[in-house]
């Protein structure tokens, strides 16, 4: 699997950029800005996207999706839950900062289980983890666990905006994130990369 970090945004968001090495179909993961610098990235890499993916509908995950959307053609998807953040600026949060976001409209809805097949070799199942918002997702890969704003290193997504639960986000990670078999690489919605062992070791929220 090819995968592409790019820090994008105001609020350094983790913009992932996946491949499959034998048809070079592509997705991306949580354009969160700086749309151009997305697009560079993928043509050098040669790939051509096939999904969107939001792993929740804050503006600072969203906010280049209609520049990829227009550029590539990818479908757009986020959880049914997020939806509506997509189209709502109060929801997404770009309101408070006086720069509400012009929605864009989903192409597909996930849900608990959906599975999201990237070329030949790349199957990404989406795990429901409410918390950060009413439709957070990760991606789990078997190898690979995307986990948005989630499950951070050291730490976890904040639960104080509208539609956020601190009791949903733990009780997620503890009962969906935590109990996945043997270890996987951990691709957070900010800050650096992780481990699920180590987390479950040592995340300070649920020792």
């Amino acid at each position: 699997m090819i995968i592409k970090r790019l820090v994008v945004g105001p609020l350094g968001t983790n913009c992932y950029i996946l491949g499959c090495k034998e048809t070079l179909e592509g997705a991306v993961i949580d354009p969160g800005g700086n749309g151009n610098m997305i697009l560079k990235e993928i043509a050098a890499l040669k790939l051509k996207p096939k999904y969107i993916i939001n792993t929740h509908g804050h503006g600072d995950h969203i906010e280049a999706n209609r520049e990829l959307k227009d550029a590539t053609k990818a479908a757009l998807v986020i959880h049914r839950e997020d939806e509506d953040y997509l189209l709502d600026a109060r929801k997404n949060l770009t309101g408070m900062f006086g720069k509400p976001l012009e929605g864009l409209q989903a192409d597909q809805l996930l849900e608990e289980g959906d599975i999201l097949s990237i070329g030949s070799t790349i199957n990404l199942k989406v795990i429901h983890t409410p918390g950060h918002t009413p439709g957070g997702i990760c991606l789990d890969s078997g190898e690979h666990l995307f986990t948005g704003d989630t499950l951070f290193a050291g730490s976890i997504g904040r639960t104080d905006f509208p539609g956020g639960s601190y009791q949903a986000l733990i009780e997620g990670v503890e009962t969906k994130l935590f109990t996945l078999p043997g270890d996987r690489k951990v691709w957070p919605g900010h800050g650096p990369e992780t481990t699920l062992s180590y987390e479950r070791q040592h995340n300070p929220f649920f020792r």
